[in-house]
């Protein structure tokens, strides 16, 4: 459904890159997704389609993407979707494909990145933020380094083939 809403704007499939794509991974139920557009300008166009689906248009890497979540809670730990409308060419998406596909194919990241988050957890409770801050800090070092490391041949969108 989301990707036929966004047929005009796409330009390759929507990836599953959350942490529960990567199975075998502790995750919260939460899905995150990427959407490959070809300009960012001219995905604003792509907003209505994408909140007429019940997501709602958030603030998060206004620079580098759109993006949406649902359903509409007070407490951000209720979301269950997350969506992110970006180039394929831009650092956010070869950073999170990177990351998703060193998780799913090598277990010592699946291990580390798990403890980190059971870590985090624990220090921050209920301060999802402090969590989400502190996660993303560590999993941009991690990304990175698997960018570099070029895991992936191509980071294209769909090409799912990976090491």
């Amino acid at each position: 459904m989301l990707e036929t809403a966004l047929t005009q704007w796409l330009v390759g499939p929507v990836e599953h890159i959350g942490s529960t794509s990567v199975p075998g991974l502790a995750a919260k139920p939460i899905i995150d997704m990427m959407a490959p557009v070809r300009s960012m300008s001219g995905a604003v166009a792509a907003i209505e389609a994408v909140t007429a689906l019940g997501y709602r248009n958030g603030v998060h890497r206004p620079e580098e993407a759109h993006y949406f979540f649902k359903p509409e809670a007070a407490n951000w730990g209720e979301r269950t979707n997350q969506l992110h409308l970006t180039e394929p060419t831009c650092l956010l998406w070869r950073r999170q494909v990177a990351f998703r596909d060193a998780l799913r194919c090598r277990a010592d990241y699946r291990s580390r990145y798990e403890r980190l988050k059971r870590d985090l957890t624990h220090a921050h409770g209920a301060d999802l933020m402090a969590y989400a801050r502190n996660k993303a800090t560590s999993s941009t070092r991690s990304s990175a380094r698997a960018t570099r490391r070029k895991l992936r041949p191509s980071a294209t969108p769909g090409d799912r083939d990976g090491l």
